[in-house]
């Protein structure tokens, strides 16, 4: 580090020339904000939108959470706060797309105060109340941009897997996860999800990004929709994409 500027209280000495600075990539950031962007601006996203209220705040926050923790020895861990905006304004568009809301309806029915070390912080959170038992929460924000120089890094995000239960309830719900139909429905597997991602493939297929997105192994479809997946042929547009 070079600061000129930079001197403690009660001393001369400019304390920070000389040392070691560990800063976020900045192309690494452009990378991670697009995943969230289309044409430089945040937008829903439309594989996510048959999963529960829960699953979806769930899923924003650990993806998020696995890049803060990873980047907690970092000086400018605060430039974060660009990609935290991205990912919240495309969480918030993506559960006004599922519940049929507007954004600013969205931050009424969802919005919440986190206190975390005593201090508040803006965010949303979703209960899923059960009898007998504590509530579900899924909570989103509420992790403070501080640099954390003794931190053992952790890039694991924590990943959101379907239980037999889960896959019972989405059969129950006799409803295609691609066009919405409500006939012959069926279950398509792929062995592993790594299978999804193999490289030099061309431009994935809409059940593809379903799969990834959710990382799920199975998908609930329709006969012609499994017919059509199976025969590489173009489906029905997602029931609840723009």
């Amino acid at each position: 580090m070079q600061e000129n500027t930079y001197r403690t209280t009660g001393r001369k000495k400019r304390n920070a020339n000389g040392k070691v600075k560990l800063s976020v990539p900045p192309d690494v950031l452009n990378q991670k904000c697009q995943k969230y962007q289309r044409h430089g601006k945040p937008i829903h996203r439309p594989e996510l939108t048959n999963n529960t209220v829960y699953s979806i705040v769930a899923q924003y926050q650990s993806e998020y959470r696995g890049i803060v923790e990873y980047y907690q020895l970092a000086n400018d861990i605060y430039k974060l706060n660009r990609l935290k905006w991205i990912m919240e304004t495309s969480l918030t568009k993506t559960l006004a797309a599922k519940l049929k809301l507007s954004v600013p309806q969205v931050y009424k029915k969802f919005q919440t105060i986190h206190m975390v070390d005593g201090r508040p912080y803006k965010g949303l959170q979703v209960v899923v109340p059960r009898e007998g038992k504590k509530p579900l929460i899924a909570k989103w924000g509420g992790i403070p941009l501080k640099r954390k120089p003794e931190a053992v890094l952790n890039d694991q995000p924590r990943i959101i897997l379907i239980t037999r239960s889960e896959l019972e309830k989405r059969l129950l719900a006799d409803t295609c996860e691609l066009c919405g139909s409500h006939e012959q429905i069926t279950v398509h597997h792929v062995r592993a999800l790594k299978d999804l991602e193999k490289p030099g493939r061309r431009t994935k297929p809409n059940w593809m990004k379903v799969m990834s997105a959710r990382r799920r192994k199975t998908l609930v479809v329709c006969w012609p929709c499994h017919r059509d997946i199976h025969a590489g042929r173009p489906l029905k547009p997602l029931k609840n994409a723009n």
